[in-house]
């Protein structure tokens, strides 16, 4: 009796969790604009040294026009073409054609000043402000982003000398950022040296993120490739990201910003990627989670080269959550630590952070993992006031190296595993049982939804 009302409860938590999202198998129908522009119209030049930004902005007021006729596309043709920061509108289709390259000027007085978002209450690498992304978008509806695989290159290197020798003025610039929207979709593009992120989808719902390359020199500092940002029904699939930070990144806030701010990370699908990281994360999620991260499938992954595998990273002072994770289907290859939880990670932006809000992590579910050439399987250091529960290891083969005689490290976190190698340790090494179930049936319920997608 006991084992059927854990089963029932198990199901009842799995149904809130999962529901009937299936983001990734929801494939945005692109219906052709019925009305085309193109940027040569309004005097662009594509030869890599003329700036063409005022050129992209009257081509855009331009497309305003078409909002209410089903919108339009502007049309970018093969060529180098020089700009600073411009804005995107609603009902629009930004396209790219084969041997087109956006190009991002490296002079700083290009790129518009902007406030901090709100969720973050400051720059990420300085207070003061920061650099306006590339291309830009806010409370916009149904926007795409895409092209036959065209290229959006941010020309980066100055920004990392700038952030290295801490010389910036404003934090970095992103290559694509999309504010507030609804129905955005980014395909078919190769992105290139960002300064910091290459897409960063903030406070928007249904987005989805398809078929891109991106890329950025190992030595690039902190910058990461997909960094979807309190946003909700995000399908990201069928890309390449090798850079130098983290690969996919899942944030929602910093500290009381975050809080206060209060919209979670939800509702996120990642599915057939290959991920390099060099110095930071194939996946991480965090450090700034404050707004919560939860409702996270994550399916057909490959990590290579990597310094971590999976990482969830907080801190106290924090708040938030993350949980109700499952990642499943993962293939790992030279990567130092597999899959870590650290509860010490992170800084903060200020001095009126709240040290007593703690950050919850819970419900975090791995499962069919194989690794080769690993260093260290497993670190997890949870927060002794807030400790790290419900971790569940099921079916992980992790062939580790002779660098490390430590496999596993943990401190401040419970769970439960089941064909585990090498053995993790006492704290995870619960076998399944009665007690357990709750998080093994949401595991497999969770693989369900996802399975075929």
């Amino acid at each position: 009796m006991l084992v059927a009302l854990l089963l029932l409860l198990a199901l009842s938590n799995a149904s809130k969790v999962y529901g009937d999202f299936e983001q990734c198998g929801l494939n945005p129908k692109l219906d052709p604009r019925p009305h085309t522009v193109s940027i040569l119209e309004f005097g662009a030049v594509g030869d890599g040294k003329t700036l063409n930004t005022l050129a992209l902005q009257n081509a855009i007021f331009y497309v305003k026009s078409f909002a209410d006729k089903g919108g339009a596309q502007l049309y970018v043709p093969p060529g180098k073409w020089l700009t600073g920061s411009f804005n995107l509108t609603s009902h629009l289709t930004l396209f790219l054609e084969k041997g087109a390259v956006i190009i991002g000027s490296q002079d700083p007085s290009h790129w518009d000043v902007v406030e901090p978002l709100p969720s973050y209450g400051r720059g990420k690498d300085v207070p003061e402000g920061r650099y306006k992304s590339l291309i830009n978008g806010y409370k916009l509806e149904d926007v795409v982003i895409t092209g036959n695989n065209g290229t959006i290159d941010g020309m980066g290197s100055v920004w990392w000398e700038w952030y290295n020798s801490h010389s910036l003025n404003h934090s970095r610039p992103h290559l694509v950022e999309i504010i507030s929207s609804n129905s955005v979709v980014v395909s078919n593009l190769t992105f290139l040296n960002a300064p910091a992120y290459s897409i960063h989808p903030v406070y928007c719902s249904n987005v989805h993120i398809q078929n891109v390359s991106i890329s950025t020199p190992p030595e690039s500092p902190y910058t990461a490739g997909i960094v979807p940002d309190s946003s909700d029904n995000v399908c990201i699939e069928d890309s390449n990201v090798s850079i130098g930070y983290d690969a996919i990144s899942l944030k929602s806030g910093w500290d009381q910003y975050g809080i206060t701010y209060g919209r979670p990370a939800e509702k996120i699908h990642i599915r057939r990627v290959h991920l390099h990281a060099f110095s930071g994360s194939a996946i991480s999620f965090g450090t700034e989670m404050s707004g919560g991260i939860s409702n996270v499938l994550i399916k057909h992954v490959h990590i290579f080269n990597s310094n971590s595998g999976i990482e969830f990273r907080t801190i106290k002072g924090r708040g938030g959550y993350v949980k109700q994770i499952v990642i499943s289907n993962i293939k790992m290859e030279n990567v130092h630590t597999a899959i870590s939880a650290k509860g010490n990670c992170g800084s903060h932006p200020d001095d009126k952070f709240d040290p007593k809000a703690l950050p919850l992590l819970n419900h975090i579910t791995l499962k069919d993992i194989i690794g080769t050439n690993i260093t260290i399987a497993g670190n997890f250091s949870g927060i002794e006031e807030s400790p790290f529960t419900d971790i569940c290891l099921s079916n992980i083969t992790l062939s580790t190296n002779s660098v490390s005689s430590t496999t596993w490290e943990c401190s401040n976190v419970s769970g439960f595993s089941d064909s585990v190698l090498p053995k993790p340790c006492q704290e995870l090494s619960k076998p399944s049982n009665s007690s357990s179930s709750s998080c093994f049936y949401l595991m497999s319920l969770g693989e369900q939804k996802s399975a075929g997608l």
